[in-house]
């Protein structure tokens, strides 16, 4: 009875009501503490994220400004203008055998003679030293545009060489800027825009070397690698995600290509090397070759952003489709690839500008070779501009830095443009549910 009587005072009674809490007195001192280093801690979230903007947009903006300095003007070139008195130069020409064949006849007309001669005679013992090796093909060009000035005296603009040119912008020697100066005190120098830079080839010479050819190796190399990887990454993906058993063998598909897509891109040149130069013996150095390298490097990118985006599409829309009597492939085709369109738009862009900035691979099948003139079709050598930037960064000549840079910018244009253009069919693609 008394463990019985001791477990009835213990207990607590069914009446009894629960303690209640007291309110939180927000006035309090040490409430309001709390709440100022609770904004306390926002605010310096806030500063922090800032800061990291700040910081990364000023690499940025010293990364261009920098590149702009040294690149614009890689865009211009030194002019001389160059009196010829032809009744008194060395010239090997005859004026009747012109029309015939120009080219031929200019080739034997002694012109470096000629433009070492009237240098000499308007500037001096060392006026042929002010020239650049372009001269010669300015002086032809000035003939077979006009054969009449053979009889008479005429004064031709002729391209400057390395050392007045990097004078004439505030990067000569002393040696150099005092023939500047007397070359634009006799009204003789001159700056014009570089037309030949857009439209040459690599060159000895940095005051006629041009971007044209890399340009244009660069496009038909992504041309190649665009139609190579984009409708076999987007069928991969489909077929993984839609139709493919799940079973070991999917897993290990999956694993590989995602293992491929972080390995190191001189893999995929040593791979192209073996494969497309040493079994199947394609022309080295070509952008089919690039394109197809390129393209085992950029696949598992679109492959990965694909499957993420086919995922993405809602199973409702698989469902209303399927309802109003769709087959299973039209489902795929007419809904479910329309829908994920943008996802993996946004995967071959990254996958393309990755493309377009490799060196490495192509360094391995032969693409750094001297190319002079623009190539003529896929299987022609070419170069492309990463590997354009990387031989003329590695020249000696100083005239080369500014042609670097302004390299890198037709590059960063180039990028731009090929991501703006992905991104325009993205958003146009684009549908929402």
């Amino acid at each position: 009875m008394s463990g019985e009587a001791a477990m009835s005072v213990t207990a607590p009674s069914p009446s009894a009501a629960p303690a209640t809490r007291a309110p939180t007195d927000w006035r309090s001192d040490a409430m309001r503490r709390r709440i100022e280093r609770r904004y306390a801690s926002e605010r310096r979230f806030r500063l922090l994220g800032l800061g990291a903007i700040l910081i990364s947009g000023g690499f940025l903006l010293f990364l261009i400004v920098s590149m702009m300095a040294s690149g614009l003007r890689g865009f211009t070139q030194t002019q001389i203008a160059l009196p010829v008195d032809f009744a008194r130069a060395p010239i090997l020409l005859d004026p009747a055998t012109l029309s015939a064949n120009p080219d031929q006849v200019l080739a034997n007309a002694n012109l470096p003679a000629v433009v070492d001669f009237a240098a000499k005679a308007a500037f001096g013992a060392q006026g042929a030293d002010y020239v650049s090796t372009g001269a010669v093909a300015a002086l032809g060009a000035a003939i077979k545009a006009d054969p009449t000035m053979l009889s008479r005296k005429e004064t031709i603009l002729v391209p400057a060489s390395e050392g007045i040119d990097l004078a004439a912008k505030s990067e000569g020697d002393a040696a150099d800027e005092a023939a500047v100066a007397r070359l634009k005190a006799a009204g003789a120098l001159s700056t014009r825009f570089n037309a030949g830079f857009l439209s040459g080839s690599d060159g000895t010479d940095p005051t006629r070397v041009g971007i044209w050819g890399a340009l244009k190796g660069s496009l038909l190399t992504m041309g190649i690698t665009l139609l190579l990887s984009f409708p076999i990454g987007v069928f991969s993906a489909l077929y993984l995600e839609e139709y493919a058993p799940r079973n070991r063998w999917t897993d290990l598909i999956e694993v590989s290509i995602n293992n491929l897509a972080a390995v190191p891109s001189i893999i995929f040149g040593l791979l192209g090397l073996a494969i497309f130069l040493n079994v199947l013996h394609l022309p080295r150095s070509a952008p089919l070759v690039g394109g197809m390298t390129l393209a085992l490097m950029t696949m598992p990118v679109i492959v990965i952003a694909g499957r993420n985006a086919i995922k993405a599409v809602p199973p409702s829309i698989r469902d209303a489709a399927l309802g109003i009597g769709a087959s299973p492939v039209q489902v795929v085709f007419h809904h479910v690839l329309p829908l994920a369109l943008p996802g993996i738009l946004t995967g071959t862009i990254i996958g393309m500008a990755r493309a377009l900035g490799e060196t490495a691979p192509l360094l391995m099948i032969g693409m750094r070779a001297f190319v002079a003139s623009p190539p003529g079709g896929f299987t022609d050598p070419a170069t492309v501009l990463p590997v354009q930037i990387f031989l003329w960064s590695d020249e000696v000549g100083k005239g080369f830095i500014e042609k670097t840079s302004a390299a890198i910018i037709v590059l960063l244009a180039f990028l731009l443009t090929m991501n703006s253009i992905a991104i325009y069919l993205r958003n146009k693609f684009e549908k929402k549910w």
